[in-house]
């Protein structure tokens, strides 16, 4: 974790923003596979994490605004706790390595919760996404877990606070990217005909194990890349395939990477997967070109778009007035998804949070438009953002049969020449960017996406 002084700072500062009433942050209990004992790798919560950094598992934390207090809710170990897990501080410990003075078991945690109700003094919580923490939370409150009401005054204050990137913060970043660095380099020079995919993803694991790293979400690496999410290795790789690798992992204090690379799995792009990675590395160029504060993210995703419907119809793909086929919606044949989202605690910053509230405002609101309606972000961006860019160009059959079926866009898109994309799959450029003052840096760039020197790590 971080010193003390950078808990206590982010606090100060959240407490400015919230004048009065009680702040609960529940973090994460473990959670079973199958019985109590047996637990998935433990995850903290995010927001726990980003005021407290504490990284283990049945705490909590209470901020008493009118009474400037701050509590560290937990247990101590019992023998037997230590005999099966092993020693770690006690909580007094752990409350000074956060800067918080004062610890309180769970049955005074509820005790006080309880008054604050009984009182009817403002409680600040965010929503939960933990069926534990539901359910604790609805009992302190004696209501059911439906009834629980989230304060959208302390989760703004939270968004506004976690979209800003300290260099800590960016230095977490890179350190997460050196090792996924070597993830995707590693994928590249490993993938060959007639291996499977999961033969690539066990040793794409193990270099993420050497490191004691988590994955930040689960490895999409499939020549399925039409398949947004694809998480099943069960393919044996072909010769004239491309490769979709979607992987990243966490830093030492949980901060995320999220970086993909597309390459072919005989390590030459044929002449037409040239032709679709060259317009989607051209796609990313003109959204990272676009990069700067004050910009909207919704118009860097729309010029990536403009972008690609040129391309296509270049490629007899599409035909046209590429603005109107924009203005449309009909590029989301091949672009189904944004172009972008925060990046930080979490893969898809603060997405607990609620989306509409990251990304969106009252004067930006979202899109009902297929494909524009999946971008995740689309407000200004501010210098200590930090994005994903990941245009993506793909050929999915039940999309283009469903389209087609119902005559969809039929003036735009040349379906006759889909005929011959049908197996293609698809290519995703992405890179992990943060804002500066006079545009941007690419944080990633270690990680080579320029069409020949992917060609030149595949050979290696």
């Amino acid at each position: 974790m971080f010193s003390s002084t950078t808990y206590q700072q982010r606090r100060a500062l959240l407490k400015k923003q919230l004048t009065s009433g009680v702040i609960l942050f529940l973090g994460n209990p473990d959670s079973p596979m199958n019985y109590p004992d047996n637990v998935y790798p433990f995850r903290q919560d995010s927001s726990f994490l980003y005021y407290c950094g504490l990284n283990l598992p049945r705490l909590a934390m209470i901020i008493d605004l009118d009474n400037d207090e701050e509590y560290l809710v937990g247990r101590e170990l019992e023998t037997i706790d230590i005999i099966v897990s092993g020693p770690q501080p006690s909580l007094v410990e752990q409350a000074e390595s956060s800067g918080i003075k004062k610890v309180i078991s769970w049955g005074q945690a509820e005790e006080l919760i309880k008054k604050v109700a009984m009182m009817q003094r403002p409680l600040h919580y965010v929503p939960q996404y933990r069926a534990e923490n539901q359910i604790l939370l609805a009992n302190w409150l004696n209501c059911i877990v439906n009834e629980l009401k989230p304060s959208l005054k302390l989760i703004n204050a939270i968004v506004e606070q976690r979209l800003y990137k300290s260099a800590e913060e960016v230095e977490q970043i890179s350190q997460a990217l050196v090792v996924t660095t070597e993830i995707h380099i590693a994928a590249m020079k490993l993938t060959t005909s007639g291996k499977y995919e999961r033969d690539v993803v066990a040793e794409l694991v193990a270099i993420a194990q050497r490191y004691e790293r988590q994955f930040s979400y689960p490895i999409i690496f499939t020549v399925r890349g039409e398949v947004l999410h694809n998480v099943h290795y069960d393919n044996q790789m072909q010769t004239g395939q491309l490769v979709l690798n979607d992987s990243g992992v966490n830093s030492p204090f949980s901060y995320a990477s999220d970086i993909t690379r597309t390459f072919p799995v005989n390590g030459r792009f044929s002449s037409k997967q040239r032709d679709i990675y060259q317009l989607v590395y051209e796609m990313q160029k003109t959204a990272l070109d676009m990069l700067r504060p004050g910009i909207n993210y919704r118009d860097v995703h729309l010029a990536a778009a403009y972008c690609g419907a040129e391309g296509l119809i270049q490629l007899g793909l599409m035909q046209g007035d590429p603005a109107a086929i924009v203005e449309q919606g009909a590029y989301a044949m091949f672009f189904p998804h944004g172009v972008g989202h925060p990046l930080g605690l979490d893969v898809h910053d603060m997405e607990g949070l609620g989306e509409e509230n990251v990304g969106y405002t009252e004067g930006i609101t979202r899109s009902m438009q297929f494909g524009l309606n999946a971008l995740r972000f689309a407000k200004p961006l501010t210098v200590g953002h930090v994005m994903t860019v990941e245009p993506g160009i793909y050929f999915g059959s039940l999309l283009i049969q469903q389209w087609r079926e119902q005559g969809k866009f039929k003036e735009f898109i040349n379906y006759d020449a889909l005929n011959d994309y049908l197996d293609f799959g698809g290519v995703r450029i992405e890179d992990n960017i943060i804002i500066t003052n006079d545009g941007y840096r690419n944080l990633s760039a270690d990680i080579p996406s320029e069409l020949d020197k992917v060609e030149a790590i595949c050979n290696q």
